[in-house]
Parts: C-alpha cells; sequence; structure tokens
C-alpha cells in the first residue's frame, strides 16, 4: 500500500494548487492529491490527528471539539466531550473506531486527558494537572496499554506522566533520568508529534525555545532519557523541533523551524540512522516551517512533511524534499493500510485520494 501512496504523490507537480474539490486538477482522474473532507466544523483548527485505517480516522482541536469518521471521510460524526469546549485538545491517539485517547493542552488544569471506549458516545476524564507550573504538549502510545504524555519544563526538567492501562490512569514518572532542560526550552504542541515512539520501550521528544534544539530519546519507557542537539533554527521562543517521525528504532525525521509566518525557516529539517544519538541536517530542506511529519507505511525511504504552506515528500529518508502540495495543515499520519490523512486551520480535514 505504501508504493500506491508514494505514487500518489509523486505524480503530482511541484508546487501543485490546494486540494479544493472542483480545483485546476479536478478533471485530471489520475491526479492523486490531498482532498479536502467536510466536517462541519469550519471555525476548529485540528491540530490533534490519528490515522487508524483507510476509512477511520480521530481529529481533535480548538473549542473541545473531536471528530471521528468510519466511512473515509463521507461522513464525520462529533464526538466531542460533554463539557470541554473551552477545552484546546492538541494530541489524539486512537486505537481503532471505538477507543481513543485526547489530551488537552494548558497551563494548571487546562492540561486534561480523556478516554472513551465507546466511540466517543461517553468519555471519562482520566487526568487533570493540578501543578500551575506544568504544560502538557503530546502523548504517546507504544502499544494499546503502554503510553506517555510530556509537560514542559517544571523545577528545571520536563515531566513525564506514564500510563499502562490504556490510558485510564496516570501516574507522574521520578525526573532523575530526565537531563536538564535549557533556559526557555519546551515542547510544540503544534502537532501531537512532539512526543513519538517506535517499538515496546522506545520515546523521542522534540524541543525548542532554547540555545539549541534537541531531541530526547529514552529507551525504557521514560525513566531515563537523553539529550542530542538538532540541527534545526533555535535561539528563540518560536524556534525549533516541532515533530518527529521514526520508521523503527533507529530512522527518523525531525522537522521544525521558525513558526512565524513573517519569518524564513532555512535548515528546518533533519536526520538520524542512529535512533536519535546525532543528527544530519537535509541536503535540501522543505522551504519553509514544517510542523508535521510522518513515515508512508511499507516504505523505506518515502515520508511527507505538512505545514501552514504546504506539503512536501522525500523518497530518500529525509535527506532532499520536495513541495507536492500548498494547502494548509498542521499535522499528517498515515495508518498501517497506507490511508494518510492531515488536518489543519479552518476545519481543514484531508485524505491522500485520488
Amino acid at each position: 500500500m505504501g508504493a500506491v501512496v508514494l505514487a500518489v504523490l509523486a505524480a503530482v507537480p511541484a508546487q501543485a494548487a490546494g486540494p479544493v474539490h472542483g480545483g485546476p486538477h479536478a478533471h485530471r482522474p489520475h491526479a492523486p492529491q490531498w482532498r479536502l473532507e467536510d466536517g462541519g466544523t469550519p471555525d476548529v483548527r485540528f491540530r490533534g490527528l490519528s490515522a487508524v485505517s483507510r476509512r477511520t480516522a480521530w481529529v481533535a482541536g480548538t473549542g473541545g471539539t473531536v471528530l471521528r469518521t468510519t466511512d473515509a471521510g463521507a461522513s464525520w460524526r462529533n464526538v466531542s466531550p460533554a463539557g470541554a469546549a473551552d477545552l484546546e485538545f492538541r494530541d489524539v491517539e486512537a486505537f481503532d473506531a471505538r477507543r481513543a485517547v485526547v489530551l488537552a493542552v494548558g497551563e494548571g488544569e487546562a492540561s486534561r486527558v480523556f478516554r472513551t471506549d465507546d466511540g466517543g458516545a461517553t468519555w471519562t476524564e482520566s487526568f487533570r494537572n493540578t501543578d500551575a507550573g506544568a504544560f502538557y504538549d503530546c502523548l504517546a502510545f507504544f502499544d494499546h496499554r503502554h503510553g506517555l504524555a510530556v509537560s514542559d519544563p517544571v523545577n528545571g526538567k520536563f515531566r513525564a506522566l506514564s500510563t499502562s492501562d490504556g490510558g485510564r490512569s496516570w501516574k507522574v514518572l521520578p525526573d532523575r533520568g530526565m537531563p536538564a532542560a535549557q533556559p526557555g526550552e519546551a515542547g510544540f504542541a503544534a502537532s501531537g508529534q512532539c512526543l513519538v515512539t517506535a517499538g515496546p520501550r522506545d520515546v523521542w521528544l522534540a524541543t525548542g525555545g532554547g540555545a539549541r534544539a534537541r531531541v530526547l530519546h529514552s529507551a525504557d519507557r521514560g525513566l531515563t532519557w537523553r539529550a542530542a542537539d538538532a540541527p534545526l533554527p533555535a535561539g528563540d521562543p518560536a524556534k525549533g523541533v516541532f515533530a518527529l517521525a521514526f520508521r523503527d528504532r533507529t530512522h527518523g525525521l525531525a522537522v521544525g523551524g521558525d513558526y512565524r509566518p513573517d519569518q524564513a525557516s532555512p535548515d528546518a529539517s533533519a536526520t538520524t540512522a542512529d535512533g536519535g544519538r546525532t543528527w544530519r541536517p537535509s541536503a535540501t530542506p522543505p522551504p519553509a516551517y514544517r510542523s508535521g511529519a510522518v513515515w508512508i507505511p511499507h516504505t523505506r525511504a518515502s515520508a511527507l512533511a505538512v505545514g501552514p504552506t504546504g506539503t512536501d515528500l522525500t523518497t530518500d529518508g529525509g535527506r532532499n524534499w520536495r513541495t507536492v502540495d500548498t494547502g494548509s495543515y498542521d499535522t499528517v499520519d498515515c495508518a498501517w493500510d497506507g490511508g494518510c490523512w492531515a488536518s489543519g486551520e479552518k476545519g481543514r480535514i484531508a485524505r491522500l485520494g485520488d
């Protein structure tokens, strides 16, 4: 299925127009592109996305909004938790069409976790942050039971929250194995991809805002971490690594830059082939800030990166990127069966299709 996805994007000319039904490429039946799906929520920004399959996906965003489709985007059901209208969801991790966990971000009690086991018909609040100094940015799961959520530094160190029952309960992990944060260093709750996993125990955390952009890696589900510098823009609260993607325990991508629209973002992507111990800048990075990234399933060297100014494709493991779409997206995800989805501002939700 990955070869099909790759062929889809490779067929799109560089700097292609954004995916609007009836647009300039609509008359080309074999000119595949992102296809916008109408979620009926034009005022919501969806930074949280979880692709379950080609037919099933979940998105989460502003106004406490959660949507779910089980028919490849033909229809979307609003399954938002009751009473969550004042919350901002920035991450969602779905196990299937019925089970999902969402993260609300913000200072103090604004950071919360909810879980559903019935497709969003009901939700249970399983965590509410009570530390005024904590701000949770992202969550990720190793499997259906074990997962982590990470907060910006508290008392000089990033804080990790752990679950071993699928997000039904959480506990703060000791910070003895966490390296000291740099002054101003934090995670970016931009796409739900500042924290990612590969395999049963490995997890990586992307950071910015400090003097150096960094990627922290743990090989024991968050108990101990090691930090590595990443050659992405740094030295400003708006700069750093915004998203990570690992196709296995060793091969990874980092994207980011400067999220301010009036600022250039040169050298805003990097690769690793040693599990994040060292990072190399891309020879031809995306042309602008990118907030989301994902490996294309069943390929060894192909991936997508998205941001407000477009989608980029690499077919050589992140060394070189080319723009294949100019629509605005914040995050991107692909399922095991090759179903790829993207979402972002103004209620934009899209799937890869022809």
